[in-house]
């Protein structure tokens, strides 16, 4: 009877690590081409000699649309139109995982949720604390982010020592904290002053978009062309443009026009009579009719693919090989300056400092803690406390979005600065320090040898 518990067991698990396997290998990869990248664009911020990549984000490029036209740098180029596409697959991920992952019933997503939300709430508020009254009380929203990318990466370097369970727990985690942040960057940051008739316009387009929902269009194109016309709206507007991508997001359709059973009952209907032509060889050149069969199922199973997903296959290379490498070469140049390292800390890299090393680990433990407490929620099968709290602690990797809200909060160059440099230390340390601790509180017990 206990061997065939286990057996149970380790199946689901393996199912769960299958469903995960692709997703993590992604951001793991993801995690060391941005740490190659931000290398290089520190060294280059630093060194005379190559002072012309740091230069070359600054050359405008201009597009003309009819009588308007976009005139900005290319590292807003970058910022403002090729980051929509990295938040529309956050979108795509958030809106994935509520409908059938982590997040899709009260209970699986009550402790991912209530996590981030304290994961977000301390750390704002340990950054308030440090800067209340200054010029850069502004940026409390820096400290709020976890960069799923860097994370993850940093768990795969401990490969089967580091339970599912945990990696599961983290990437519910991190794709709920995204949409508090979005949220926050929606409402605390815009781009300039707001202009009424862009969101209605804007609105418009949304409300289209949820309608061709609705009616069950599954044209990827026709979303594209409205997506593009969404951000032009919002770009107008005064919100910041990245919003498009999410919003963009949540009106691509998760179902499939399929049929169920009509598909089962089809692809084993085309599966008997592939072997009805076959010669029962291992290897052998398949006739025309076989290969007439081939392209039938490989239809079906092209129209049994929900449009999200497709879209999440299709972007996920473009923004993990390209998009993000060049937000981490255009944004993560800053100039360091020992004096300012040697000298006193200033309240920005304070706040920044406590907000992801302290507020983030303390604030995912305590909200865990509080709603198992509660009975609202369970830790993850095989997860320990003390697990959670090493996890919070890789959570305070705060990169592609903190630098993102760090760009947004303040107008002066040296403050923009000074918050990159504190969230590349921060995040350097979070991630030596979280390894150590999920190594140490993640032995290589019998489950994770299984894995």
């Amino acid at each position: 009877m206990k061997r065939t518990f286990s057996r149970k067991r380790y199946n689901r698990q393996t199912g769960i690590e299958n469903i995960f396997k692709v997703f993590v290998k992604g951001q793991s990869t993801g995690g060391i081409i941005l740490l190659i990248c931000t290398i290089v664009a520190v060294i280059s911020a630093n060194y005379e000699g190559l002072g012309f990549i740091s230069e070359f984000w600054e050359r405008n490029l201009s597009i003309s649309l009819g009588e308007r036209v976009i005139d900005m740098p290319l590292v807003d180029w970058i910022n403002d139109f090729l980051m929509v596409i990295f938040f529309f697959m956050v979108g795509l991920e958030i809106k994935r995982e509520m409908v059938a992952g982590e997040l899709s019933s009260l209970k699986q997503s009550l402790l991912p949720i209530g996590a981030a939300m304290g994961g977000m709430a301390v750390p704002a508020l340990l950054y308030t604390v440090f800067n209340y009254g200054t010029e850069t009380q502004s940026g409390w929203g820096i400290p709020m982010a976890t960069d799923i990318a860097f994370a993850l990466g940093i768990l795969s370097l401990l490969g089967k020592r580091v339970p599912v369970s945990i990696k599961v727990f983290l990437t519910a985690l991190a794709i709920a904290d995204d949409l508090g942040a979005i949220v926050v960057l929606a409402i605390f940051y815009p781009s300039h002053s707001i202009n009424p008739e862009m969101v209605i316009y804007a609105a418009a387009i949304i409300t289209l978009l949820f309608v061709m929902n609705r009616m069950q269009i599954y044209n990827s194109a026709i979303y594209i062309i409205s997506g593009f016309a969404l951000w032009l709206f919002i770009l107008w507007s005064g919100i910041h443009p990245t919003i498009a991508g999410v919003l963009l997001a949540m009106t691509i359709p998760a179902r499939t026009p399929v049929n169920e059973l009509k598909f089962f009952v089809r692809n084993k209907y085309l599966l008997n009579k592939f072997r009805e032509n076959s010669q029962n060889r291992i290897k052998v050149i398949s006739s025309p009719r076989q290969q007439e069969i081939i392209f039938s199922m490989h239809s079906n199973l092209h129209n049994i693919t929900p449009l999200i997903n497709k879209f999440e296959h299709q972007l996920n290379p473009l923004v993990t090989f390209i998009i993000m490498p060049l937000f981490a070469l255009a944004n993560a140049g800053v100039k360091i300056d020992l004096h300012t390292i040697t000298g006193s800390i200033p309240p920005i890299s304070a706040g920044i400092a406590a907000g992801l090393l302290i507020g983030k680990p303390v604030g995912i433990f305590l909200s865990s803690w509080i709603l198992c407490k509660l009975k609202l929620a369970a830790l993850p099968e095989g997860v320990k406390w003390k697990q959670i709290f090493s996890v919070g602690i890789i959570a305070g990797i705060g990169f592609t979005m903190s630098i993102f809200i760090d760009n947004l909060a303040f107008e002066n160059k040296l403050l923009v600065d000074t918050g990159k440099a504190s969230i590349l230390i921060t995040s350097l340390a979070a991630s030596v320090l979280g390894l150590v601790a999920v190594y140490i509180t993640s032995g290589l017990n019998k489950q994770n040898k299984t894995n």
